[in-house]
């Protein structure tokens, strides 16, 4: 969630997940659950499905969790119906938050979206008050550890396949698309046999608020660690930068 180095945060992201696997795995299971009932059972030819099963596999989900997971959601097992919620509104210092739920209960995740704002001095707007300071991306994350091609070359083969932009973010390279073109970027990644540590539809932050007196980062630390441990919540989004 900070302005810098992407793969750092992901980093972190999946060392707090590692701690609470109980919780990944449910909001995995709920989102293959979703993407089973949109497309259909067969990754092959379910782009969304197919990148919750590498999410499912990053996290190190075991296999036969993930297939049970699909056959549940495919047969009469999925007929739990889970509703994409959006909220948005402002942290301390005029922060933007966008946090996207899968909920079964909307009236629940509402009150504990609610919550967690309010701890942290925080307040929910209506719907489009704070993301139209963002732009919604494709986004790949490739480690530099993992990739033996050299990064121009990575460059030219992004580009070619359909990517908008590339930059270098010291330890990885992020690599933007317009959200229908990611899947194609993705395959031509995959068929060059280039290892992507992450790559998902993203909410990518135009500027960044630059708020570290300690007051602020205490609330809106309040604010994003009360959401994470929230099982009903699926992302976070801010434009906050951390340094």
């Amino acid at each position: 969630m900070s302005g810098h180095s992407k793969f750092a945060n992901i980093k972190h992201k999946k060392e707090k997940n590692d701690a609470a696997k109980g919780k990944i795995f449910t909001m995995i299971g709920r989102e293959i659950a979703v993407a089973v009932k949109e497309g259909g059972p067969d990754p092959s030819n379910n782009f969304k499905l197919a990148q919750v099963v590498a999410k499912a596999k990053a996290n190190n989900m075991p296999n036969d969790t993930i297939e049970r997971g699909i056959k549940k959601a495919a047969g009469e097992g999925g007929n739990v119906n889970y509703e994409n919620i959006t909220y948005e509104g402002y942290g301390p210092s005029g922060i933007a938050i966008i946090v996207k739920t899968l909920t079964d209960n909307k009236n629940r995740t509402a009150a504990n979206v609610r919550s967690a704002f309010t701890k942290g001095q925080g307040s929910i707007g209506t719907p489009g008050c704070v993301s139209f300071m963002f732009d919604e991306k494709g986004q790949i994350i490739i480690d530099k550890e993992e990739c033996d091609i050299d990064g121009d070359d990575l460059m030219m083969i992004a580009l070619d396949g359909g990517a908008e932009d590339f930059s270098d973010e010291g330890d990885s390279f992020e690599i933007v698309t317009a959200p229908d073109d990611l899947p194609a970027v993705v395959k031509c990644l995959e068929d060059n046999k280039i290892p992507m540590v992450s790559s998902e539809v993203t909410m990518i932050p135009q500027n960044y608020v630059d708020a570290n007196d300690d007051e602020t980062v205490k609330l809106i630390t309040r604010i994003l660690d009360l959401l994470d441990e929230d099982d009903d919540v699926q992302d976070v989004y801010c434009n906050w930068s951390e340094a």
